[in-house]
């Protein structure tokens, strides 16, 4: 992008003008006179009430300079910053904090002057603004505020839509302090807990604004690609964070008693026990995001030193219909695990810490397998995902139903495949081995750090080998890494750095390292972190003949992990490796993620 030129001497108090616009672009080389010329006698008696940044961003014109970049009105928005001399800023709610900005001016000011509070500092005050030449607020402020006001410029857009969403969110809160007549009172142990309880009236679950702050927060974490939405109690206040990409932001501080009645407004619609705070709980919710796609979320209450800690996983209604290749699966990765499903009886395992996509794998599996002519059936604590293609059984171990006592129930369903949720001791081990030996392919999962370690993790649980050597398909391990983002990622030689954490991340193996890497950037698109969304690094252990005369009592597993790697099976990080020269993320997630190869030996 051209250096932008500086605006027009022109009186200060005043509106932008679009023609003054039209002619800023096009001396700055981002449009064609040809094309801007009839556009302005056209518009020459334009009033609209509409920005004309939004009104020059509605036309989609491209630059004439090869390659053409579109002028959105975020494009547009950075411009006008440099042409009149501003900072740009890039409303981002994550960043914001919503108590403060909202305490500056009041809503029916900030929607006067079409101005926005976005950062409150001892030292200053940031106000975002979409009409650099009208100061009237500024001088008006500046007196009240007794602080020094620093103005920002932003997309007009976003001020309008965050004027709204801000003030209403901040009223909500307000009100419903109020409408319950209470004060956010500090606790500090279990005792003063209950004792808050006992003098403290509780908020209304069903309120109006306790609604509207319930909505709000998941049309918000929808907004934000959240997976998972967390409402923690602290010791003064309520704590909203959010996970997005894996990892934890907070969003909001919302006081104890407002946050008592959210928790509680979500465990009506979750169909728990509103009253019972002192055990554990469990319940789903189904909403609607802002597209109108049906979303459902996962709800698990615990009890806290401070409260009810509330945390709803949100499930993405796509991923059951995502591809191999789109959960990360390289062409060999693919061809090894289709091998493994295959089979008309055996056992399947996917292991991997919680979080690392083992339940997306399984499901997107399942949803391939499940054709009209067989029946799936599937046995979880709790069902993540309601998907009508198989059956699904809850485990409820309260009612006699466990893991063991489900898959002995499954098999008199005459089943064809079933999926058990986790297998976590013994007697489920064992019915899962006998539903294999009776011709049932079973898909399952264990917590190991890898695939070889499955086998040992197994044979620990009391399973005998010989039991292991007839049933036992193949194993695959995986883990999730942030993925970069394409649209600015930036390619560069790699450092010497760079060379040593190439070289811990494929020893024991001599890989030859990439020329350029790409590395994270941060844009708009990205929300400034340089990723966007998460892709699996994949283990996959197929058992072979001469891997399983190894399965014995006493099996040695450096010794199983060895043959393994002669075999063709690929480390967690050769895996991510490849993934990294590809440029579809770092070293640093990989080696935060995946852990080292164990070996005794140098492989051939």
């Amino acid at each position: 992008m051209n250096t932008p030129q500086s605006p027009p001497n022109r009186p200060a108090e005043r509106r932008l003008q679009l023609a003054e616009l039209i002619d800023g672009l096009v001396k700055d080389g981002l449009l064609d006179a040809g094309v801007a010329q009839p556009f302005i006698t056209e518009r020459k008696y334009w009033r609209g009430d509409q920005h004309p940044l939004v009104v020059i961003a509605e036309q989609k014109w491209r630059t004439p300079q090869t390659p053409a970049r579109l002028l959105d009105l975020e494009t547009l928005t950075q411009w006008m910053a440099g042409w009149c001399g501003m900072d740009y800023f890039h409303v981002d709610p994550l960043k914001i904090d919503l108590t403060a900005v909202t305490d500056v001016v009041s809503s029916a000011y900030a929607q006067r002057f079409r101005i926005l509070p976005v950062k409150v500092t001892p030292e200053a005050v940031v106000i975002a603004t979409a009409e650099p030449f009208a100061r009237e607020w500024e001088k008006e402020l500046a007196p009240i505020l007794r602080k020094p006001i620093r103005r920002v410029l932003a997309n007009p857009l976003d001020i309008a839509r965050f004027q709204v969403e801000f003030y209403n969110l901040a009223k909500s809160v307000k009100r419903a302090m109020k409408a319950g007549d209470t004060a956010s009172v500090g606790v500090s142990n279990f005792e003063q807990l209950v004792e808050l309880g006992r003098v403290n009236r509780q908020l209304d679950a069903n309120d109006q604004h306790i609604v509207h702050i319930v909505d709000w927060l998941w049309q918000y974490a929808f907004d934000q690609r959240a997976s998972d939405i967390h409402i923690e109690p602290r010791r003064d206040i309520g704590i909203v964070r959010f996970r997005i990409d894996g990892v934890l932001h907070q969003v909001y501080q919302i006081p104890m008693p407002v946050m008592n009645a959210m928790t509680s407004r979500i465990k009506i619609l979750g169909r728990m026990d509103v009253v019972e705070k002192r055990r554990p709980q469990d319940g789903r919710i189904k909403t609607l995001s802002p597209d109108g796609e049906e979303v459902e979320l996962r709800l698990s209450t615990l009890p806290t030193a401070f409260g009810e800690k509330l945390v709803m996983r949100i499930f993405d209604p796509d991923v059951l219909v995502r591809n191999y290749r789109d959960l990360g699966f390289s062409e060999d990765d693919e061809k090894r695990w289709k091998q493994m499903v295959g089979h008309p009886n055996g056992i399947v395992l996917v292991t991997g810490p919680t979080g690392s996509g083992k339940t997306t794998t399984l499901y997107s599996t399942l949803k391939m397998l499940a054709t009209p002519e067989v029946n799936v059936c599937s046995l979880e604590d709790p069902i993540e995902m309601i998907e009508p293609a198989f059956n699904q059984v809850q485990v409820q171990t309260d009612l006699g139903v466990t893991f063991a006592a489900g898959i002995r129930a499954l098999m008199r369903q005459d089943p064809d495949i079933i999926m058990v949720g986790e297998i976590r001791d013994l007697e489920t081990a064992d019915m899962a081995v006998q539903a294999a030996l009776t011709g049932h392919l079973v898909l399952s999962t264990l917590h190991t750090n890898d695939a070889p370690t499955a086998v040992s993790r197994l044979l620990d649980l009391g399973v005998p080998s010989y039991l292991l050597n007839a049933t036992i398909l193949g194993v695959m391990a995986q883990r999730l890494v942030r993925t970069l983002c394409p649209h600015c990622r930036k390619e560069s030689d790699i450092t010497d750095e760079e060379l040593g954490w190439w070289h811990e991340l494929v020893a024991p193996w001599k890989a030859r390292p990439p020329q350029t890497l790409y590395r994270p950037v941060g844009c708009l698109e990205c929300r400034m972190t340089g990723y966007m969304g998460r892709m699996g690094l994949y283990e996959l252990l197929l058992l072979s003949l001469e891997l399983k005369r190894l399965i014995t009592d006493t099996t040695d597993l450096a010794q199983l992990r060895d043959l393994a790697y002669r075999e063709g099976t690929r480390p967690l990080r050769i895996s991510g490796a490849m993934k990294v020269a590809q440029g579809i993320t770092t070293m640093q997630e990989v080696l935060k993620v995946a852990p080292p190869v164990e070996h005794t030996r140098k492989p051939a």
